[in-house]
């Protein structure tokens, strides 16, 4: 099978800022920004680590989306909107993800595992993801389901409680 999107590279210019209102990439940057500064540490580390925690907290405000900072993202991060995500901190996200608007990666009461998505997965508008489940590489997740369990890489996952959807081999015309 041939993807478009890397699992694995990270494609960095998914996160580049194209004026000055693109809201996700401007999150994703302080986002980077602040983890740069814990990471470089004494004087210059500590006022740095300010500038972009006020940055942080401002594209939060403005996009309404609660992802903790130290929260581990690989690059490639794509926020097309923004607006109401919410990210468990202990959650990882591999190279080249997009998430689109109201999603929620978090824990559930039988499980307090959070998320991990693997490589070029993209979740749908208003995706709920709760528990310590794996979405693996080039996986897609529907607009507004629930995800419960692992969900194999290059499947899909829809409906309320999510259903897998295996992904049709390359050439048949399903």
């Amino acid at each position: 099978m041939s993807y478009e999107i890397s699992a694995t590279e990270p494609d960095w210019s998914r996160e580049r800022i194209r004026g000055f209102w693109n809201r996700g990439r401007r999150l994703t940057a302080c986002m980077r920004g602040w983890q740069a500064a814990r990471r470089r540490g004494g004087p210059i580390g500590w006022i740095s680590g300010k500038f972009w925690g006020m940055q942080y907290r401002l594209w939060s405000v403005l996009t309404q989306s609660e992802i903790a900072p130290r929260t581990q993202v690989a690059g490639g991060f794509f926020l097309p909107h923004p607006t109401g995500i919410v990210i468990h901190p202990d959650s990882r996200i591999g190279p080249n993800c997009t998430i689109f608007q109201q999603v929620t990666l978090g824990t559930s009461k039988m499980d307090g595992g959070a998320p991990v998505l693997e490589g070029d997965v993209m979740i749908g508008a208003g995706a709920r993801i709760l528990g310590g489940v794996t979405i693996g590489a080039h996986a897609r997740i529907g607009a507004n389901a629930v995800v419960l369990k692992d969900v194999p890489a290059g499947a899909s996952a829809v409906g309320i409680p999510a259903r897998i959807i295996e992904k049709a081999p390359t050439g048949d015309p399903a």
